[in-house]
Parts: structure tokens; C-alpha cells; sequence
């Protein structure tokens, strides 16, 4: 089965080796990278790797800002996706974590009945008050997130999803396909969530800008969970949040999302079943001096980036305020608060 992953890439070159070992583990086959505006060696990693053919690297095509979009645009196009049997669209702080059969694609593929699409809930991991930037597994280091079932006081979750080659395909989208809407019902494709149940037809149809990339997490992670590392320790989050993301240039990561992320009610370990072939497959791919080397280049360029922040006053004060700031969701605590309760 050839799974191709697709995903962009900005000043991720920390956490790409981590990236593309775990994804190897569960069944991808083939990576494509769209990279652009890279200071952290990223781009020269993902070249040197794509020399080795472990991965396809190109340049963002964005004209614009919507890098993602322009992204996914092409890669309908690229024969790395049009020849693959599934794929899957993610970004590199995103792991999917199997619960059925020996933990990899085709095993969830099977559990859900081999539908066209599978959809699969975020579950994001808090901070777990890591302050400084690691050089470790990070799900090895991440290990608390909220309820899996809620999120910020809402059932419905954000998704990403499996493709496969046959679906009816108008466009990708970041975090689910699209066929067209005069598409006849009879040719709606199979479409499951993480636990083999078909999609709310809403969702599958896309029928309002609330429906058209989540829907109820409740009972939907049976086979599968989409662990979303979107903070990590404060050093990254600083940087990260400096550096904007694939869609947006300079988007202010401000405290709510930040604490709308770093829910800690809930522990999971699931994934570090991982943990020992991950290990063993990150140090085959620094076996080669190279890739080694460009990924210690990466992994310093990441700390002085952070060093060079904080001697800025905005973001010292950042740095503090996240530091301390509630660990409860605001709306969970403006809640709390309109009830005249306490914490």
C-alpha cells in the first residue's frame, strides 16, 4: 500500500526527522514538503533528504499568503499523490495515533471497512509546564491534553483525513476533501470517523462553515486519535510564534490560544507505544553525518531564535504571562466565574 503524507513546512527543521520517523512507523510510504521563508535549516534538511529519496521537497507555490491552500493545490497535481493509494494531509505537529491492529494505516484502513476517507479528532496536548526547548521525542515529553470527548466546552472537534485514491475529489482542503455539491447522492463517497461510523451527513456534505471540518468527538476514536503537539515547551511556542504558520503570515499566537490548548485534565500514554521503534529509527536516519549535522544546525538555529526573542521586552513579557497564566480555558473559567464558583 503506497500512503504519501503531505504537509508544509516553515521553520519546522527541530522536529522534522521526529516527523517523518513516526509516520514511516504507521504506514507512509511517500512525503511531499512544500517549504517556504526557512532562517533554520529546514529547507537544507529536507534537501538533503530528499537526495537520500526519503522525501519530495518543492517550494511553497503561494504567490500570496495562503500558502497551505496554493500548496494542496499543486499537490493534486504532483505524481507523488496522484499515484498513491491514500494520503494524508498534516502538519508536522500532528501524529496520528493508531488504537487498532499492530498500530499502523493499514490497520486502521481494515478496522474502518476500507471506506474512501476517514476523518480523525484532534486531541491537544498541553504544555505539561516544559519551559525549555529538548531535543527529545516530542511525544515522548508531552503526555496531558483535555478531555478527549470536549474541548473548550464544545463536543464537536476539529478533523483530519485519510484519502483514498478513488475518493470523488473536487479539492483537497487542509482538514477534509471536497467533492463537488451537484455530486449525485449515489455517488457520495464512504466516508468514516475514528471508530468505523459513518460521518454525520452534514459534515460529509459540507452543509454549513460549523460542519464543514469537525464534528462530534464522542464515541469517534475507537481506532484512532490525531494527537496535536500545537504548543510544545514555551521556548518553541515563543519561536513559533515569531515565525507565523503555513497560512498566515505574522498571525499573533496570542494567550487564548495558548490556553485554550493547555488543557491538563487528562493523561494519555498511548502513544508511547511508539516510543522503542521510533528511538531506533531516528538514529538510522542521523546515521548518515549529514542529516545529523543539519539537524543539530536546526535544533541550535532553534534556540538562538528563542535566545534572540527574549531580549526583546514583548516578548519577555509573553514568555511570563504564559508562564503563569490559567490553566483553564477561557471560557471554561468565564463559567466558572458568572457561577460565582471557585477553582
Amino acid at each position: 500500500m503506497r500512503v504519501t503524507a503531505v504537509t508544509c513546512v516553515k521553520n519546522e527543521g527541530p522536529f522534522l526527522l521526529e516527523w517523518i520517523a513516526f509516520n514511516r512507523l504507521i504506514g507512509v510510504t511517500d512525503f511531499l514538503f512544500y517549504s517556504n521563508d526557512c532562517s533554520d535549516a529546514t529547507d537544507r534538511l529536507l534537501d538533503a533528504l530528499a537526495t537520500r529519496g526519503i522525501v519530495t521537497h518543492l517550494p511553497n507555490p503561494a504567490e500570496g499568503r495562503n500558502y497551505q491552500m496554493e500548496a494542496l493545490k499543486d499537490a493534486a497535481r504532483q505524481d507523488i499523490v496522484r499515484d498513491a493509494d491514500w494520503v494524508w494531509i498534516a502538519d508536522v505537529d500532528e501524529f496520528l495515533n493508531i488504537h487498532a491492529g499492530d498500530h499502523t494505516i493499514p490497520a486502521l484502513i481494515n478496522a474502518c471497512g476500507n471506506p474512501q476517507a476517514i476523518s480523525l479528532q484532534f486531541q491537544f496536548f498541553a504544555n505539561d509546564d516544559i519551559e525549555d526547548f529538548q531535543d527529545r521525542p516530542v511525544i515522548k515529553q508531552f503526555t496531558r491534553s483535555h478531555n478527549p470527548d470536549l474541548w473548550c466546552g464544545e463536543t464537536a472537534q476539529e478533523v483530519k483525513t485519510l484519502i483514498r485514491h478513488d475518493f470523488p475529489l473536487h479539492y483537497f482542503g487542509a482538514h477534509r476533501p471536497f467533492f463537488k455539491t451537484k455530486l449525485p447522492k449515489k455517488r457520495h463517497p464512504s466516508w468514516t470517523d475514528g471508530s468505523g461510523r459513518d460521518v454525520p451527513h452534514r459534515f460529509l456534505i459540507a452543509a454549513n462553515p460549523r460542519r464543514i471540518r469537525k464534528f462530534p468527538a464522542q464515541g469517534a476514536r475507537d481506532f484512532a486519535t490525531l494527537n496535536h503537539y500545537a504548543l510544545r515547551s514555551l521556548d518553541s511556542y515563543l519561536v513559533k510564534n515569531d515565525r507565523g504558520d503555513v497560512n498566515r503570515e505574522n498571525r499573533d499566537f496570542d494567550d487564548t490560544y495558548w490556553r485554550e490548548r493547555n488543557d491538563p485534565a487528562w493523561r494519555d500514554l498511548s502513544i508511547r507505544r511508539y516510543l522503542p521503534d521510533l528511538e531506533a529509527a531516528l538514529d538510522a536516519l542521523k546515521s548518515a553525518p549529514e542529516i545529523r549535522a543539519l539537524h543539530d544546525e536546526a535544533c541550535d538555529l532553534h534556540r538562538a531564535k528563542r535566545d534572540d526573542l527574549l531580549q526583546q521586552p514583548a516578548y519577555q513579557a509573553m514568555r511570563d504571562q504564559l508562564k503563569t497564566a490559567s490553566k483553564l480555558p477561557p471560557e471554561e473559567e468565564k463559567m466558572i466565574a458568572d457561577l460565582g464558583l471557585t477553582v
